[in-house]
Order: C-alpha cells, then sequence, then structure tokens
C-alpha cells in the first residue's frame, strides 16, 4: 500500500467524501488526483473501501480507517514532543578553557529561561569544532579565530577581542617587547597556541622580524605554564585568569592583531542558540566591558 493513497483515504473517511476531504487536506491537490490515487488503492486492495454516494466505508474500509485513523491523528501530537525536547537540548563545543572556566557562568543564565535545558559538550579546537557544527553534530560552537575567519556556510557573532601580549619568566631581564624587536636574532624559543600564531608572526613580519615557534601548546594555560617552567617565551592574550602565575610576566603587544572569540553556527539560529548568544555577549560584557564586542545578533 502507498503511504500517501492511505492518507489521502484517511481525509476521505474523516470527513465523508471526497469533495470534502479536498478542502481539508493540508496542502493543495485536486479533486480528480485524489478520486484517481483512492481508486489505485482499492485496486491495488482488490477492495472497495467506500461507496460514493451516499457516502459509506465498506466493512472493508472501516477496517483500514480502524487501522490507520491512529497514525495520523497522532502525528500533531509527536511532532510537537521532539519540537519540545529538541527545543531544550543543544549540543556545544568550546575550548577546554571556555568550557571550565566560562561556559558554567553563561548556562546559569541560560537555564534561568531554560530550566529544563539538557546540555552536551565537546572540548575542540577551531577545525575540529566548525566541522562538527558543519555535519550538525554540534548546535553551537565558540572558537578562537583570526581576523574574523570561519569556515564558508557557516554564521558568526563576535564576542570579545582579546589583546596578545607576551610572557617571559619574572627573573627575565626582558622589559618589553621592543628590546627584542631589536635584537639582530632572538635567541629564545618562541611558545605559541594555534589561534594566536598567525596573528603574531603577521605582526612580526611587519617589523621585519624573524621568530618562528618552538613550541605548539594546545591551550592558553599551557603557554602560561610552559613559560613559568623556563621553556621559552610565549604568546599569550591579556586575559588576567590565563595569565594568572607568580613565576610569569606580561608585555604589551601594541599594534599586533588581536584574537577573537566567536559564536559559529549553521543556518537560521534556533531560538535556543539565539538565548546562548545573547547571554554570552552579557557574560563576556560583564567580565571584560573593555574587550567585549559591541554587536547583536541582529548585526
Amino acid at each position: 500500500m502507498n503511504i500517501h493513497h492511505l492518507e489521502l483515504f484517511y481525509y476521505v473517511a474523516r470527513y465523508g467524501g471526497i469533495s470534502r476531504a479536498v478542502r481539508h487536506i493540508p496542502y493543495g491537490i485536486q479533486q480528480p488526483a485524489v478520486s484517481s490515487q483512492i481508486l489505485q488503492l482499492e485496486q491495488g486492495l482488490d477492495a472497495k473501501l467506500f461507496e460514493r454516494t451516499p457516502f459509506r466505508l465498506t466493512e472493508e474500509g472501516k477496517i483500514l480507517f480502524a487501522f490507520i485513523r491512529p497514525f495520523f491523528e497522532n502525528l500533531g501530537e509527536v511532532a510537537a514532543q521532539i519540537t519540545k525536547r529538541a527545543a531544550t537540548q543543544l549540543r556545544i563545543g568550546a575550548s577546554e578553557l571556555v568550557l571550565r572556566d566560562h561556559l558554567p557562568g553563561v548556562m546559569q543564565r541560560v537555564r534561568k529561561k531554560q530550566p529544563g535545558l539538557r546540555l552536551a559538550m565537546q572540548a575542540g579546537l577551531q577545525h575540529q569544532l566548525e566541522a562538527d557544527v558543519r555535519d550538525h553534530k554540534l548546535d553551537l560552537a565558540i572558537v578562537t579565530v583570526l581576523q574574523s575567519k570561519i569556515g564558508i556556510g557557516l554564521q558568526k557573532l563576535a564576542l570579545v577581542k582579546m589583546p596578545l601580549v607576551l610572557l617571559v619568566h619574572r627573573e627575565s631581564p626582558i622589559k618589553s617587547a621592543e628590546e627584542l624587536w631589536k635584537k639582530g636574532k632572538i635567541e629564545d624559543p618562541l611558545i605559541c597556541f594555534s589561534a594566536s600564531e598567525g596573528s603574531f608572526q603577521k605582526g612580526l613580519k611587519r617589523r621585519k622580524v624573524d621568530w618562528q615557534a618552538t613550541i605548539q601548546a594546545s591551550s592558553t594555560q599551557l603557554v602560561t605554564s610552559y613559560v613559568a617552567n623556563r621553556y621559552g617565551i610565549g604568546v599569550s592574550v591579556n586575559v588576567p585568569e590565563v595569565l594568572r602565575h607568580a613565576d610569569v610576566r606580561s608585555l604589551p603587544l601594541d599594534g599586533f592583531t588581536p584574537v577573537e572569540i566567536v559564536g559559529v553556527w549553521q543556518g537560521k539560529p534556533s531560538a535556543l542558540v539565539k538565548i546562548v548568544l545573547e547571554e554570552a555577549l552579557g557574560y563576556c560584557r560583564e567580565h571584560w566591558p573593555q574587550l567585549a564586542c559591541k554587536g547583536t545578533l541582529e548585526t
């Protein structure tokens, strides 16, 4: 049996005839098309399902209608249940730092608006998280990007821009970044994390300084830790919780492009994604008023 034919028969049986059914079917279809497809259904079953004039279901029609009626009449309720469940579930990805130190504060705000929120969290780097958003494995990702660049087909909302800084050990004689640029060759190992390296290297190029990364760290915390352990000089972002370490000093990097934290999603954002983005912006503006972005989701 063709499922579409069964759907048409359901409307015919429920509303008492083909002409009445056409007026209630929730999509455009002409009466001759309904008649033709109902006839195909009857031919396939080798049974007459109803008398046309006056309308009356045959015994075979009553059996079929009793069988299909619960399915079609419950479609709206099932759709509402699924929609409600999806509306309260969020799959979000971010760096370990964001997941550990900042996302809990954002989600506390969100739960006040969505008390029944079910949350799934995933740690990762920008390219991994963007791929998962594109593959519909994540609803939203909070990523660190360089010069606002994200993958093709994705949408973004800038949350905060973080200036770059150099990190040196507290006993280092270096007092400013300019001291390093004046050297003919910088011997100290350079420690970077992935989101900062491109911006830092472009800044070095403008100053005609050649200093390649020796150590690639997976997070800003590792950069701080490596500098504290005298592994080299680090490049990080100017955020207190990232830089806080008794054995580390930070030096400003004026004129270098900051790194940007953005929310990334695909297509039209759901109501829940909008709420999370709005609360994330509010969180950034409260914690880093000088660094938080001024835009809104609409812009």
